[in-house]
């Protein structure tokens, strides 16, 4: 046989263990057929977990049954039971329940040889609310640049993070609470196991979150049952590390406990009996739920995981908005001077009050509304515990892609009436106080509120209507999903044409550079921030 033809027959040979992605693809559990829109294929509605729903509420996500025949993936699952604590969120899904276990596929993959890079997003929501059917998740932007998109509900409220002695005595792993959590796991392991069948790498996935999806993010980092499930991380305003701390398996218990006799509940048995709506009504999320070291998901602190190094050894990229909190919302209709609001923190900060307040900068009443006061204010709601998780995982040897997200939303479009910017991207009604105060609020520096950069960072602005968004807002896009996608092909969000973004290491934590992602994009570095960083986090540790 000739060259040639030994070639040419290698060749065919292995086209032969390749395989096409069709609309129908074949995962271990069954065929799911999905659909082909603007060349991006998606299959939305999987289930990766059995419905807990009847005996299976308050476990651990049990195995998806395998079905026969071809099921459908062409519409999103319901979304996760919860209240309308965010009125201006938008959902996809057809209703809400507890049968919410499912995750979408956004894949460009021709054939499984393709082995691309994966990326699983979860949402935001405080652990209250919030669905992988939002449109701001949606995967087809980045899809097209070559990474696969998952996103995937996990329960949440009362459903998702509800611990009680009688849960804890009776499950294999002897504790309860962190239902949603293990959901995020079990979506994982999903992917893990079945996303070569789309085209994708199980051996490169990265996990990102926003909010309570960064918070989880930082934890699945750390769970002995997920670190090694992942080949990167990304945070998006928030981190489970210091100042925040987790709850005993026994306070837990107790807490869930007294929260059943608080509702007039008087037993597990009672509350297993009702439907998903009354219990709802009986327990309605009051804050976002404190991880349980519950033995399983969480053996120990993040903190302690992260301080011995054997969290996910990993490459990290996290960042924070640059008006994630205001010192109005501390001040409380006083004037914005450095005095009222160094009087507003001492209930915070104690003694502490005017060395945290030099290290911000604060020295003038014109501070108090500028860039420094917005940080002070940001760092404290989730600045601070993002830079922590990026300072510890810099000591283990990992790069660390730092960034400081500052580019302020567009106006709300004069479409929308007479309407102001929400919380979860959408817009509201002004309040009566609203409109009567305009003239009065003080000006303060424009920049990012908490959850603005996700249209951003996932190329998904034309999901929104209630923004005139313009040609820099498309431009900040385009290098922020640019900088996702790298960083979820290679570890590193660097490329040809983009503003070159330096990791964080051993070497240079003093002076750690962070990227400030804006209309001009630059990276930084500034050892006196970093002093502010250090000055907060003795605070915190004077008060463990």
């Amino acid at each position: 046989m000739s060259v040639i033809a030994c070639v040419a027959v290698f060749g065919s040979c292995t086209l032969q263990k390749e395989t096409a992605v069709t609309l129908e693809v074949k995962t271990q559990y069954g065929v799911l057929q999905g659909i082909e829109e603007n060349g991006v294929k998606k299959f939305l509605g999987v289930p990766f977990a059995q419905a807990p729903v009847g005996e299976l509420r308050w476990k651990a996500p049990q195995p998806v049954q395998a079905w026969e025949g071809v099921r459908s993936a062409k519409q999103f699952g319901d979304d996760p039971m919860q209240p309308n604590i965010f009125g201006d969120m938008s959902f996809r899904g057809p209703g809400r329940s507890e049968d919410c276990l499912y995750l979408n596929i956004w894949t460009t993959a021709a054939t499984t040889a393709d082995a691309l890079p994966v990326l699983i997003y979860f949402n935001g929501g405080g652990l209250m609310a919030g669905s992988g059917s939002e449109p701001r998740y949606d995967g087809s932007s980045i899809s097209k640049e070559g990474v696969i998109c998952v996103t995937a509900n996990y329960r949440e409220g009362v459903f998702g993070f509800f611990a009680h002695p009688d849960l804890t005595a009776s499950s294999e792993y002897k504790g309860s609470g962190n239902y949603g959590f293990l959901d995020q796991v079990a979506a994982i392991k999903w992917v893990k196991e079945n996303i070569s069948a789309f085209g994708g790498n199980p051996d490169k996935i990265t996990i990102v979150g926003e909010s309570a999806g960064s918070f989880s993010v930082s934890l699945l980092m750390c769970s002995p049952l997920s670190k090694d499930l992942i080949a990167g991380a990304m945070l998006s305003s928030g981190a489970e590390v210091l100042p925040f701390q987790p709850s005993s398996q026994a306070d837990a218990d107790a807490a869930g406990a007294e929260l059943l006799k608080q509702a007039g509940i008087s037993s597990l048995a009672d509350a297993m009996a009702l439907n998903a709506d009354s219990l709802q009504k009986l327990l309605p999320p009051k804050g976002m739920a404190n991880v349980v070291l519950d033995g399983y998901f969480m053996t120990e602190s993040a903190d302690d995981v992260f301080e011995k190094g054997q969290q996910s050894q990993v490459p990290l990229l996290a960042g924070w908005n640059s008006l994630e909190g205001t010192p109005l919302q501390t001040l409380r209709g006083q004037a914005p001077t450095l005095e009222n609001y160094k009087n507003a923190m001492k209930a915070q900060f104690g003694v502490m009050t005017d060395e945290i307040f030099k290290a911000y900068g604060l020295e003038t009443d014109e501070d108090v509304l500028s860039q420094k006061g917005l940080d002070l204010a940001s760092d404290l709601f989730t600045g601070f515990p993002t830079w922590k998780v990026c300072d510890y995982h810099a000591k283990s040897g990992q790069p660390v892609y730092r960034y400081h997200y500052m580019h302020p939303r567009p106006q709300v479009s004069a479409k929308m009436g007479d309407k102001v910017a929400a919380l979860a991207g959408g817009v509201r009604e002004k309040t009566t106080q609203e409109k009567k105060s305009e003239a009065q609020q003080p000006a303060i520096a424009p920049g990012a509120v908490h959850s603005a950069d996700i249209e951003y960072a996932m190329g998904t602005l034309d999901t929104n209507e209630y923004y005139d968004w313009n040609e820099d807002d498309y431009a900040i896009s385009k290098l922020f999903l640019t900088y996702y996608a790298n960083f979820c092909k290679t570890g590193n969000p660097n490329g040809k044409g983009l503003p070159q973004w330096t990791a964080i290491t051993k070497e240079n934590l003093e002076a750690a550079p962070i990227m400030k992602i804006d209309v001009e994009s630059k990276v930084i570095a500034s050892p006196e921030k970093e002093n502010a960083y250090r000055t907060l986090e003795k605070f915190y540790r004077s008060k463990k």
